[in-house]
């Protein structure tokens, strides 16, 4: 490099990747720079989610007593929604809030605190800046631009977001498959916190999360979701862009039908919505990630494709975190070495295959496969309650035992007997 760089890292987002990255190398005595272009860390972020935090624990040991967290969840609903009837799984298990491995969180809140962590531990923030382009000098990358400004590092951390437009202007990502994406829609409700916890059975810091599968997406591939806060409900939809665009619905039509499904309503009746929008998720799993490392710059978080959908969790703030532990240690081990081109960097690739990180990747890699299938969507949710309609409507009619109302219900249902035992056995596979 023929001027000596501003910085030895410049990081690109302020998200929980970016800020994490940040926070651990600032600690190592690195000089970096924090760049967002939100007017603040976490003004671009609306609603909220579940954080997996044990690994966010590793790097903040009291993070669930100082950062603004919302509930602790020890109770996960599955649910198949079907038009006018749903069938689901209620697990609760105390084991979960004293693990504390599950949170709830307002991102335009976390992420904040995030920043003030990477801010305090010496990492210098830049909101309110929109990075234009990457500097290359040959194939390597050397700083950012911003606007008339340009910004020189020994490396640069893209994570940017789903898109990383910034690494797909520079040639260096393909522009993601409609496959490998789909569209989350949310909103937040808000309503007195003695109501949630009258309407869901909590109380103190408890909460709940329900997965939703079926009619909520009106066939399109994807799912629902309801969380708990400690005043407002996350509610959202995911749905698969590909099959969105396919069968020719409308996100917004979708999600109005959503929230208009007895259980669902049930739920939000009364509140506020107070927030409302959508944004691109990776949906594609393990085969998105791609290539992470460059010369002279890496992805974390979303920009390098980390998020699963098992059916059952959707993953991305723990997997995010994982990705910037990762990071910061290749990233501080090439820059003591001299050598930030890719193969000096590599050391980032390594750590993460190795963590819970690349090999949860690995293990969920077919869950995307098996959640195109359409039978979840409609026909299984239908056929479970068609089963516990024989069960519990206790007419004058002579019931049957279990097994055989079930064969019943199943050759009513045109589903063979051996498809149901394949799509058992991808499922279980898969996840």
């Amino acid at each position: 490099m023929a001027d000596e760089p501003d910085f030895d890292v410049i990081v690109i987002g302020a998200g929980v990747a970016g800020t994490v990255t940040a926070y651990l190398l600032a600690q190592q005595g690195l000089s970096v720079v924090l760049i967002e272009r939100g007017e603040a860390p976490g003004s671009k972020n609306f609603s909220g989610g579940i954080m997996y935090c044990t690994a966010m624990k590793s790097v903040f040991p009291n993070f669930l007593d100082e950062a603004p967290v919302e509930r602790l969840i020890d109770r996960n609903e599955i649910v198949f929604l079907n038009a006018d009837s749903w069938v689901g799984i209620d697990y609760g298990d105390r084991r979960l809030a004293k693990a504390g491995t599950a949170v709830t969180v307002l991102r335009a809140h976390v992420d904040a605190w995030l920043a003030e962590q990477a801010e305090a531990a010496g990492a210098m923030v830049m909101p309110g800046v929109k990075v234009d382009a990457l500097l290359k000098e040959g194939s390597r990358i050397v700083g950012v631009k911003a606007g008339e400004d340009e910004l020189r590092a020994r490396v640069v951390v893209a994570a940017d977001g789903v898109n990383s437009f910034i690494a797909r202007d520079a040639g260096l990502r393909p522009k993601p498959a409609t496959d490998q994406q789909a569209l989350g829609v949310k909103a937040l409700f808000k309503l007195d916190r003695a109501v949630i916890e009258d309407r869901f059975g909590l109380d103190g810091n408890r909460g709940v999360a329900y997965s939703l599968v079926g009619d909520c997406s009106q066939g399109v591939g994807g799912g629902g979701f309801v969380y708990t806060n400690k005043e407002t409900l996350s509610v959202g939809l995911v749905l698969r862009l590909d099959d969105l665009v396919k069968k020719g619905k409308r996100s917004t039509d979708v999600f109005d039908h959503f929230l208009e499904h007895p259980l669902v309503d049930a739920m939000v009746r009364g509140g506020e919505l107070i927030e409302y929008g959508s944004h691109l998720v990776n949906e594609g799993g393990e085969k998105m990630m791609g290539q992470i490392v460059f010369d002279g710059l890496v992805l974390v978080g979303d920009a390098s494709g980390l998020t699963l959908n098992t059916g059952l969790t959707v993953r991305g703030m723990d997997l995010a975190t994982g990705a910037a532990i990762a990071a910061a240690k290749g990233i501080a081990e090439a820059i003591a070495k001299g050598d930030t081109s890719a193969t000096g960097l590599a050391a980032y690739k390594r750590e993460l295959d190795a963590s819970f990180v690349g090999q949860d990747m690995h293990t969920y890699a077919k869950a995307p496969h098996f959640l195109e299938n359409e039978r979840m969507y409609g026909q299984y949710g239908q056929l479970m309650a068609d089963v516990l309609h024989e069960v519990f409507c206790l007419d004058t009619t002579p019931r049957k035992h279990l097994l055989p109302t079930a064969r019943g219900v199943l050759k009513q249902s045109g589903i063979k007997l051996t498809r149901l035992g394949k799509d058992g056995m991808e499922g279980v596979r898969a996840l």
